[in-house]
C-alpha cells in the first residue's frame, strides 16, 4: 500500500500562505484544497451545506467548527489515493482533533512572517470577489492593473485590508492559532519557517518537503 504525504499550511493573512502553496502543489504534484474554495464552491452551488454556512456569513458570523470539519472531510475522503496539501484548515484545536482523528498529516506547515510586514503587504492586495482571487501591486500585479486576469472583471480592495484592521487582525488570528499551533507541536509535526518574503522562506519549505519525500520512497 502506498504511503501518501498529508500537509497543512497555515500561516496569518498576508504570510504569502498562497504563494507558498502554489509553488508546493506544482514542485510536489500534490492535490490542494483550500478551505474557503470548498465553501464558496458549496454556496455557489446551493448545496443544503452551503445553504446552511451562507446563513451564518449573511448574518457576520463564523461558520460552526462542524459545519465547516464536515464539509472538509468529506472533500478529504475523495482523495484517499494521492497526497495532498490543505489550506485555511484547521483554525481551532477542535478542528485539529477531528482531523487528525481521520487522517495521518504528516507535516503542519506553519509561516511566521513579521506582523509589520504584513501590514506594509496588505496595502497593495487586490481581491476578484467572486473567485476569491488575490493579486498584490508589489509582487504579484494583475497584468492590467485594478482587473482580474481571467475574467476581466474589476478587482477590489477590502476594507479591511487597512493597517489598523489589518492588525486587529492579525492579533486575532493569533489568539485562535497559538492553540492549534500546540497541538500539532505537541504530536512532534509542525515545522515553523520564519521570514519576510516568499522568495526567502520557500527554499527552506521546499528543501524540508524533499527530505520527506525522500523518505517515502
Amino acid at each position: 500500500m502506498a504511503n501518501f504525504l498529508r500537509f497543512v499550511i497555515m500561516g496569518p493573512p498576508g504570510s504569502g500562505k498562497g504563494t507558498i502553496s502554489s509553488r508546493i502543489v506544482k514542485n510536489f504534484n500534490l492535490s490542494y484544497l483550500a478551505s474557503g474554495d470548498i465553501l464558496r464552491s458549496h454556496i455557489a452551488r446551493n448545496t443544503d451545506k452551503g445553504k446552511e454556512a451562507k446563513k451564518f456569513i449573511e448574518m457576520g458570523q463564523l461558520v460552526p467548527d462542524e459545519l465547516v470539519t464536515n464539509l472538509i472531510l468529506e472533500q478529504l475522503d475523495s482523495l484517499s489515493k494521492c497526497s495532498w496539501l490543505l489550506d485555511g484548515f484547521p483554525r481551532t484545536v477542535k478542528q485539529a482533533k477531528d482531523l487528525t482523528e481521520k487522517h495521518n498529516i504528516t507535516l503542519a506547515i506553519n509561516l511566521a512572517v513579521p506582523d509589520e510586514v504584513i501590514i506594509s503587504r496588505l496595502k497593495g492586495r487586490w481581491l476578484h470577489p467572486a473567485s476569491g482571487r488575490i493579486y498584490n501591486t508589489d509582487f504579484n500585479p494583475p497584468k492590467v492593473h485594478g482587473i482580474d486576469d481571467i475574467t476581466g472583471e474589476k478587482l477590489i480592495q477590502r476594507e479591511d485590508d487597512k493597517p489598523d484592521i489589518v492588525l486587529a487582525r492579525l492579533l486575532h488570528y493569533k489568539e485562535g492559532n497559538t492553540p492549534v499551533l500546540e497541538y500539532f507541536r505537541k504530536k512532534s509535526i509542525l515545522r515553523e519557517f520564519s521570514g519576510k518574503e516568499s522568495n526567502e522562506i520557500w527554499p527552506r519549505v521546499k528543501l524540508c518537503l524533499e527530505e520527506l519525500f525522500r523518505k517515502q520512497k
